[in-house]
């Protein structure tokens, strides 16, 4: 009982107002940010971009480095964020295409998105950030 004299969270199970779990507050954080910091590899083949992520994953599952991650969208991307590792800086939602969009702010921050299709081509993004306001 000292434990709940301190202020400790005391719910241990399924109650209808469990929001103090660590899964809860990650979904909360991502959806509240206003701004996601990414990468992206740009491929206009679906078997280009399968195979770059096949690399990716078989190596380092969901989070690979970003300097790995840099260096396969120098060498394979066909965006002209390519010259920068596929660095696109701080975005907010309204400025990619709709799928683009979905999947960045869905991503946690250090991972790595499945494969998006929008209309420019076949996308990876891997996540480096997010906040809610850009200062």
């Amino acid at each position: 009982m000292e434990k709940n004299k301190k202020g400790k969270d005391n719910k241990k199970g399924g109650g209808k107002d469990n929001k103090n779990s660590k899964e809860d507050k990650g979904d909360d954080k991502l959806k509240t940010c206003n701004f996601v910091k990414a990468k992206h590899i740009l491929c206009e083949k679906l078997s280009q971009i399968e195979e770059i992520y096949k690399t990716l994953t078989d190596n380092y599952g969901k989070c690979p480095p970003p300097s790995e991650f840099s260096k396969l969208a120098s060498e394979h991307s066909t965006c002209s964020s390519k010259k920068r590792g596929g660095e696109l800086g701080y975005f907010n939602r309204t400025s990619m295409v709709g799928p683009f969009a979905e999947a960045a702010f869905s991503t946690p921050p250090g991972q790595m998105s499945d494969i998006i299709k929008t209309v420019h081509g076949y996308h990876i993004i891997l996540v480096e950030d997010r906040k809610m306001n850009i200062k």
